[in-house]
């Protein structure tokens, strides 16, 4: 599809794409492609509320302080840069892709996503970033709470072990030694955490597409979500 194709949607604005799911649903890989595949830009939310948590692991604050970690939000500065086909998290400035990634700060985002101070000012520049349209944005909460209005709004799904296998198999490629049962115990408490939460939990937004992801490539997977966009044209 090419750009005036997808600049067809929404009167000429490029859509929003809004894709929300658990983790390890493939979320990132699949917005990535798709964006790719569309000429969008590609923002991952996830990786932002990781930026909060590296930074207040660094700063040696405490994730219970939530005034503490709610100011280090505020005042950290985001942004991604595209690279070949890959986006990357820049922190003050600094590149942090990789530092992100860390099985220790993945438990943290999780616990600084919690934080309604953290939620509200990521989430203002979530939408700072996606206000023109023409890009593919995920997360927990993209349909139902940053941008709910989202030309097409996705829900991938994959079964917990499905999703800890992907997992595991992502951080054996890094070099982390994890068993199978870690990492399925880790997924199951962040799907607890993140859909019992107070403020925006994790849950299927009106109006999106439900996708179970399990037994499909990633490229069906992007096959489908790119048909919907087309669909808006």
């Amino acid at each position: 599809m090419n750009e005036s194709a997808a600049g067809s949607a929404g009167g000429g604005r490029r859509p929003i794409v809004a894709i929300d799911g658990p983790a390890g649903a493939g979320k990132s890989t699949v917005a990535r492609g798709t964006a790719g595949r569309l000429g969008f830009t590609y923002i991952d939310t996830g990786a932002m509320y990781r930026g909060v948590a590296l930074q207040a692991q660094r700063r040696g604050v405490d994730p219970a302080d939530r005034e503490a970690v709610s100011r280090i939000a505020e005042e950290t500065h985001f942004a991604f840069r595209q690279q070949d086909s890959d986006s990357r998290l820049q922190v003050n400035d600094e590149d942090v892709s990789e530092a992100i990634r860390r099985p220790e700060i993945s438990g943290l985002a999780s616990q600084v996503a919690t934080i309604p101070g953290v939620r509200a000012a990521l989430v203002r520049e979530q939408r700072r970033m996606g206000a023109e349209g023409g890009i593919v944005m995920e997360g927990r909460d993209i349909a139902t709470v940053v941008f709910p209005n989202a030309e097409v709004k996705v829900y991938l799904d994959a079964s917990p072990e499905e999703r800890a296998r992907r997992r595991r198999a992502d951080l054996l490629r890094q070099g982390v030694e994890v068993s199978l049962e870690e990492v399925l115990r880790d997924i199951q408490e962040r799907d607890h955490r993140d859909s019992t939460r107070a403020d925006s939990p994790l849950r299927l937004a009106d109006g999106a597409t439900h996708l179970n992801t399990d037994g499909l490539t990633i490229e069906q997977v992007i096959d489908r979500v790119a048909a919907l966009v087309e669909g808006k044209g």
